[in-house]
């Protein structure tokens, strides 16, 4: 399978990391979002989106969305329940993470740290995407608060699609210091077997 990826997206680093923990191989493919890679024409045919991660598969279709291509790759391992209830609590917590989570604690790390001249062009936003992210944190703590993982108490993909962006979400501006359960839920996804490092 080939990954078309970018090296410093969280979206691109769940895949891979789902891959290395079920022991997927994937060829990494390099696009840079900053050039327009992502927008070209060989490119959009294989995810008309234009954005990355997309997974291709071994027959040449592709997989975009990061989140999907994890439930594809996981089908089957312990990364995803056979349960039908764990199942969409997983479903449950990765449509959250993407609603909820990404959209704010991702996109302030893009334009913070990323985006060259991003935080001083989008600096009347971040109040806002830090207010968001840090009541997404806050659904995460009283969760872990009572919970070791997010689906049916074992570790999963729901795990990996928070984990990705709540690791690194100092690079957003966020500070964890009032989360203790999200920093220690952080430390036992990094000890899990086959966990790789984002770069």
């Amino acid at each position: 399978m080939r990954l078309y990826n970018m090296a410093d997206s969280g979206n691109c680093y769940k895949i891979r990391l789902c891959a290395a923990q079920v022991g997927q191989e994937l060829e990494l493919m390099p696009v840079d979002i900053l050039k327009g890679e992502s927008r070209t024409e060989e490119f959009l045919k294989k995810n008309p989106n234009g954005r990355v991660p997309t997974l291709e598969l071994d027959d040449g279709k592709c997989l975009p969305e990061s989140n999907a291509a994890m439930f594809y790759l996981a089908e089957g391992t312990p990364l995803l329940s056979d349960d039908r209830l764990i199942r969409a609590q997983t479903l449950q917590w990765m449509f959250f993470e993407q609603y909820s989570h990404e959209p704010y604690i991702a996109v302030a790390r893009f334009w913070k740290s990323i985006q060259p001249g991003g935080e001083e062009e989008k600096k009347h936003m971040f109040p806002e995407w830090h207010d968001r992210g840090y009541q997404a944190l806050s659904v995460m703590e009283r969760h872990l608060s009572e919970n070791e993982f997010f689906a049916g108490n074992a570790y999963s993909i729901a795990d990996i699609a928070l984990y990705a962006y709540t690791h690194v979400a100092h690079e957003g501006g966020f500070s964890l210091d009032a989360y203790p359960h999200v920093r220690t839920w952080i430390d036992k996804v990094s000890s899990q077997s086959g966990h790789i490092p984002m770069m």
